[in-house]
């Protein structure tokens, strides 16, 4: 999935949500959209170099999104995480599509926002022959301080819900799968995070043990002259159900 054209700058502040405050390269501050509705535990970092990207629509109340973060990582390198959660369903399409995810190759077709059960889930795929396997999506960017990735980074009761919804499918024949995109080019294995949601990672060990498939893959950023062009799905990561953070002082 290609990139519009970035612009760097540095994170000032997120506040109100969906606003960020962003000094550019040139010396200019402006006012970024923040399309991320999470707590961006471990990645609203003031101080970092951002990636934003321009817009011309003169219907939008914001010229500028913040795409993307760089944050230390710990070898006195940077990690590249994305804060846009709208590039996630589109970057998963992409790897359906090319057939990036072996689990979930040799469909007939595919539908974006399948509504079922009384929520919408971001994909089904149809076979030609068989039943539909419907997947939700969940884009990863929390990497604590014991080196491991989790999710959520924060309570998420529409998350939980999108869980007993793939479960309630499973009963009924068909194949739901969770898939972890996990946007943060440091992250290598997913777990739920049960100390800032135990009720997330309850359900998601029960609804795994009903025949929900839970999958984890990792991203990974192309650069052309100097800026980030383009991302793509490009490993299994390694999955872990029960796996417990601790924090760094109490190890």
């Amino acid at each position: 999935m290609h990139y519009p054209v970035l612009i760097p700058g540095t994170l000032l502040r997120r506040y109100k949500r969906f606003l960020a405050d962003i000094e550019l390269e040139d010396g200019r501050e402006v006012v970024a959209h923040c399309p991320n509705t999470g707590s961006m535990r471990a990645v609203n970092v003031p101080g970092c170099r951002v990636w934003v990207s321009p817009s011309t629509n003169p219907a939008r109340k914001l010229s500028w999104t913040w795409e993307l973060i760089e944050l230390p990582d710990g070898k006195g390198g940077v990690d590249l995480v994305s804060v846009h959660t709208g590039r996630a369903n589109a970057l998963v399409e992409e790897a359906l599509r090319d057939a990036l995810v072996p689990e979930l190759a040799g469909f007939a077709e595919l539908k974006r926002e399948a509504s079922v059960e009384g929520a919408r889930l971001d994909f089904r795929l149809r076979a030609a022959q068989g039943r539909d396997t419907f997947v939700e999506v969940k884009q990863v960017t929390l990497k604590e301080d014991d080196g491991h990735g989790y999710f959520p980074d924060s309570v998420s009761e529409r998350g939980r819900r999108h869980l007993e919804v793939l479960a309630e499918l499973v009963a009924r024949g068909h194949r739901g799968v969770l898939l972890f995109c996990a946007a943060h080019t440091g992250i290598d294995d997913v777990a739920p995070a049960a100390h800032l949601d135990p009720a997330y990672a309850r359900t998601l060990q029960a609804v795994a043990e009903r025949g929900v498939e839970v999958l984890a893959y990792g991203c990974r950023v192309t650069w052309a002259q100097g800026r980030p062009e383009a991302v793509m799905l490009d490993r299994r990561l390694e999955l872990n159900l029960e796996r417990r953070w601790q924090a760094a002082e109490s190890r």
